[in-house]
């Protein structure tokens, strides 16, 4: 399976609603980033963390929260996923949507780093009060 193919499963599980299938392809020692004022803004090492600090709070405060991949770039040992997210943040009720541009870099197999590009401002809109 080609570095790319990897990723491209990752979405496909994140389509399905497959934590595990998400998680499957992530190094024990991943740093995965999301961007600085997003709401989950930080770098979590290893998989659980990622679970727990990400994963976990999407699906918790978001209703039809979606990621939608328009495109992935072979660059061998990086791969990046360009897309939209979307979704209605349950305590508000607000919908939004951002581009977004996702970054992995992989060795022998596994993901090793992620960082996420995306228009916070969107995402913060739907979450602050009225």
């Amino acid at each position: 399976m080609s570095n790319a193919e990897i990723i491209r499963a990752h979405y496909a599980a994140s389509d399905a609603g497959d934590l595990a299938g998400m998680l499957a392809p992530l190094a024990d020692s991943v740093r995965w980033t999301e961007a600085a004022g997003f709401p989950y803004a930080g770098t979590y090492v290893g998989p659980q963390a990622v679970a727990e600090h990400v994963f976990e709070r999407i699906q918790a405060e978001w209703d039809d929260y979606t990621l939608t991949i328009d495109e992935v770039v072979d660059g061998g040992d990086t791969v990046v996923g360009i897309g939209t997210y979307s979704g209605t943040y349950r305590e508000t009720g607000r919908f939004f949507a951002a581009r977004v541009a996702h970054v992995w870099r992989l060795a022998e197999g596994r993901v090793t780093g992620f960082e996420q590009f995306t228009d916070t401002e969107l995402v913060n809109r739907a979450i602050r009060p009225a």
